[in-house]
C-alpha cells in the first residue's frame, strides 16, 4: 500500500517499448547461436576421419597359419591365426631370453587369434610376416626379429610390436579401434 494516498500499488502493464526489447533480445540471441553452430561443428572430425577410426575384420576368412594385413588409423595391422604349434611356441619361450619380457597370454584376448600393429618399434618400418628365425616377423631394414607374439627378439628394436585395442564382437569378428 502506498502510504501517501492510502491506494495498492499494482504491477505495472508492458508496454509496447518492452515486448519489442524482449523480441530484439531473442532474435539477436537466435542469431548468434546461428553463427556460432557452423564455428563448433568445423571441430568435429570429418566423416573419413571417424571412418579410420575403427575397423571391422571378418576372421573367418583368414584360414590357420595365415597373415592378414588391414589398414586402421594408416597404419597396417597384422591379424594371424596362429596355428596350435605357433601357440605352444609363443606359450614356451622363458621371458628371461625376452629383450622386452611379456607373456604371450597377456598379448592376446584368444591364443589363436594375434592382432598387432605391423609397424617396427625401431624407426617405424613395416617388417614382413613369416620370416625371421622365430618364424615371426623380420624388419629387412636393420635386422630386428620378432617371434609368432610379435615380441622382440633380436636387432635394435627396443620393444614389441604394438597391441592396438581390439574387442571381438563375435567368434568370426573383430573390431579394432
Amino acid at each position: 500500500m502506498d502510504i501517501n494516498n492510502g491506494t495498492q500499488k499494482t504491477p505495472a502493464e508492458p508496454s509496447r517499448r518492452d515486448i519489442l526489447y524482449i523480441a530484439t533480445g531473442a532474435a539477436a540471441t537466435v542469431a548468434a547461436a546461428g553463427m556460432v553452430w557452423p564455428l563448433i561443428s568445423q571441430m568435429n572430425p570429418d566423416a573419413s576421419t571417424r571412418a579410420l577410426a575403427s575397423t571391422e575384420v571378418d576372421l573367418s576368412t583368414i584360414p590357420l597359419g595365415q597373415i592378414v594385413t588391414v589398414k586402421w588409423r594408416g597404419k597396417p595391422v597384422f591379424v594371424r591365426h596362429r596355428t596350435p604349434e605357433e601357440i605352444k611356441a609363443a606359450e614356451n619361450v622363458p621371458l628371461a631370453d625376452l629383450p622386452d619380457p611379456e607373456p604371450d597370454s597377456k598379448r592376446v584376448q584368444k591364443p589363436e587369434w594375434l592382432v598387432i600393429i605391423g609397424v617396427c618399434t625401431h624407426l617405424g618400418c613395416i617388417p614382413t610376416g613369416k620370416a625371421g628365425e622365430f618364424d615371426g616377423w623380420f624388419c629387412p631394414c636393420h635386422g630386428s626379429t620378432y617371434d609368432v607374439s610379435g615380441r622382440i627378439r633380436s636387432g635394435p628394436a627396443p620393444s614389441n610390436l604394438e597391441v592396438p585395442l581390439y574387442t571381438f564382437l563375435s567368434n568370426t569378428k573383430i573390431k579394432i579401434g
